[in-house]
């Protein structure tokens, strides 16, 4: 029996361009502004990259953007352990009274409204006391990730043929050195997908961190945010295209991992 190849229609074709258009050319004017000389944003003054030096040249603006790497690097380094230690407590631990309350306590913050939870995080730091800045903004967002990274690494537990451990401890290796030495090279991608991940959000949120910020430790969406409610200056164009690209890459590369550790999974799976 012959399989006809999938043909695209005329409906089909226009349907895909205008759903990319509908995702994509917002961001494409963009980027093209961002190159605009003229200090109006609506009117083309010609091809300038005067904004990207307005950029390097703002301090406030790059104070802003060492703040958000600084949280990115350490919430999602935070997540990604914390995220691993759950994964593999759920996938090892099937049996352990409450397991379901631990699922769902960890599955949460995914499909809970942010502003609910950055206003409980905010409410537990003025309960406990804590001035707002670098630390209160990174357990936020290390809470924020943590369940993302769980699901990403869980998911690679389980497609992970156990008896390749337990042949490493039957050859005398202990529990805990015979999952350094097979299981964690074979969800290392995994977990660098989760950082990523995890990276991601932390660099893209805003309603958390405007519960959770004080002053003097701004992250660079709550600048962008504040500077577009005075009025989108072009230099904010220079700043979102910056973001959208380093973005992609990171996104670009989070693909490649999760693609290597499928890979991975496949020639170690047994025959």
């Amino acid at each position: 029996m012959s399989v006809h190849p999938l043909r695209l229609s005329r409906f089909n074709i226009t349907s895909l361009v205008l759903g990319l258009a509908f995702l994509y050319l917002p961001i494409v004017i963009l980027v093209i502004y961002s190159f605009n000389a003229s200090r109006l944003v609506t009117v083309w003054g010609g091809w300038s990259t005067r904004w990207y030096t307005e950029f390097f040249n703002d301090r406030a603006m790059l104070d802003a953007a060492w703040m958000s790497l600084r949280v990115g690097v350490v919430s999602a380094t935070l997540a990604t352990v914390l995220g691993t230690l759950a994964a593999i407590a759920l996938t090892r631990g099937a049996g352990f009274r409450g397991r379901t309350l631990m699922s769902g306590m960890l599955y949460a913050p995914l499909v809970m409204p942010e502003v609910i939870t950055g206003l409980s995080l905010l409410l537990l730091f003025v309960a406990l006391d804590a001035g707002r800045g670098l630390v209160t903004v990174t357990i936020a967002h290390t809470t924020l990730t943590m369940c993302f990274v769980t699901v990403v690494v869980q998911s690679r537990l389980a497609g992970i043929d156990r008896s390749l451990e337990e042949a490493a401890m039957d050859l005398g290796r202990d529990p805990l050195r015979a999952f350094m030495a097979v299981t964690l090279p074979l969800i290392w991608p995994a977990i660098a997908a989760g950082w990523m991940l995890a990276f991601t959000l932390s660099l893209d949120d805003l309603v958390i961190a405007s519960f959770t910020t004080g002053p003097g430790s701004a992250t660079l969406p709550i600048r962008i945010y504040s500077e577009v409610r005075l009025g989108v200056k072009p230099e904010i164009n220079a700043i979102c295209t910056l973001i959208v690209g380093f973005i992609a890459v990171v996104i670009v590369l989070a693909s490649l991992v999760s693609k290597l550790s499928s890979a991975r999974g496949e020639s170690a799976a047994p025959l």
